[in-house]
Formats: C-alpha cells, sequence, structure tokens
C-alpha cells in the first residue's frame, strides 16, 4: 500500500497552534487515538476562528502553490459551512469545519483534551483532539444524518477499548451518562443504535439482569 502524505495536514495543525486558533481533530481519526481500527486518511478539524486570525491564516499557505482564499474563509465563516486549504502541488486538501456550522461540534471544542494522535508510520503527534466520548457523539450524530455503517463500527472499537482496560485512563473516567444524554438529545433511533452497540460489547443497562 502506498504511504499516505499527512505533511498538509501536520503544517495546518502547526499553523493554527502557531496563531493560536482553537481547533479539535473529531471523528475516526481522533478515535484512532482511543482504539478506532478502521483506516482513515481524512482529519476532520473543528476551528474557532476569530475576524482577525483570518487573514494570518490565509498567508500562511500564499499562492500559485496553495489556495487558501480569506474571503471564503470569512463567508463560509458567517455561513456555517466548511471551507479548505489546499495544496496545489501535491492535490492535497484539508477542510476546516467553523464552529458556525450546524450540527455544531463546539461541544468537542470546549471539552477537548491534549494528547498523542497516531500517524500511519510516522511518530505520533501531541494534538489537541475530542474526548473519546465527544467523538462517539460527533459518530452518533454522522449516522443520524447518513445511517453508514462506519460510525457504528468506530463506536464499537472505543467501546472495546473502554472494556479492555489497556488505557486505564480513558477506562477509569469514561463517561457513559454523558453519551446516554446525548444520545436522548438526538433522536430515538440514535438512542436504540447506542443501547444496541453498547449490548453488543457487553455494557447492559443498570437494571439488565444480564
Amino acid at each position: 500500500m502506498q504511504k499516505q502524505d499527512f505533511s498538509l495536514y501536520l503544517n495546518i495543525i502547526a499553523t493554527l497552534e502557531r496563531l493560536d486558533i482553537r481547533y479539535v481533530i473529531i471523528g475516526a481519526f481522533a478515535g484512532a487515538s482511543y482504539g478506532v481500527t478502521r483506516m482513515t486518511y481524512d482529519i476532520d478539524i473543528v476551528v474557532d476562528i476569530k475576524d482577525e486570525q483570518v487573514d494570518p491564516l490565509a498567508k500562511s499557505y500564499p499562492s500559485p502553490r496553495y489556495y487558501a482564499d480569506p474571503y471564503q474563509m470569512r463567508d463560509s465563516i458567517a455561513l456555517g459551512m466548511m471551507f479548505n486549504i489546499i495544496d496545489s502541488s501535491t492535490a492535497k486538501k484539508v477542510d476546516l469545519i467553523p464552529i458556525t456550522m450546524q450540527p455544531s461540534y463546539r461541544f468537542a471544542l470546549e471539552n477537548r483534551v491534549r494528547r498523542e494522535a497516531p500517524i500511519y508510520d510516522e511518530e505520533p503527534i501531541n494534538t489537541w483532539i475530542a474526548r473519546p466520548e465527544d467523538v462517539i457523539v460527533g459518530k452518533l450524530m454522522a449516522w443520524d444524518e447518513g445511517r453508514s455503517y462506519k460510525h457504528e463500527a468506530d463506536i464499537q472499537d472505543i467501546l472495546t477499548a473502554v472494556i479492555l482496560g489497556d488505557d486505564h485512563e480513558m477506562s477509569a473516567n469514561f463517561d457513559l451518562a454523558y453519551i446516554d444524554r446525548w444520545s436522548r438529545r438526538l433522536s430515538e433511533d440514535v438512542t436504540a443504535l447506542w443501547e444496541q452497540l453498547k449490548a453488543v460489547v457487553g455494557i447492559f443497562p443498570p437494571n439488565s439482569t444480564e
């Protein structure tokens, strides 16, 4: 399998930190730090960019090599839409998710943790990623929109890692009740899926006789 190039992702993460732009990595890439086994080359980054930070971010990626349009960024933030930075020399693109986009991932940003995230075939990076509970909530939100099985599989992987307890701190602090509350807020179908996934990995409700 051809080695994947994560250099643009890593560069953008470094730029966000240099410019003091608050961000959090969500999705399956964040989940890889908590037991998700599905290989993914997409890194979903939620950002809270202030207006005065837009121009410095765009200027960090000058044309003609890069496409980073400050006008598109501002319009996307105002409209709650994803925007991107493109490296034309490698045809790589990174999508950034503003906290104004709905459904909002502000909760993941507010609860973010500093943690090593694995990079395939590379040294792990120390970065801001979503808590495992918030990765699961985000996956439940995404499942509710598209009903994709990949989100179910990713959630099951994280729950399995919690039960196995290889990461003692994660398992000890994992808050099932937090996800229970979120599932009920999202929809009945999400609640049913969440209960099903807990049962699959052996987590039963408190009054269960299992």
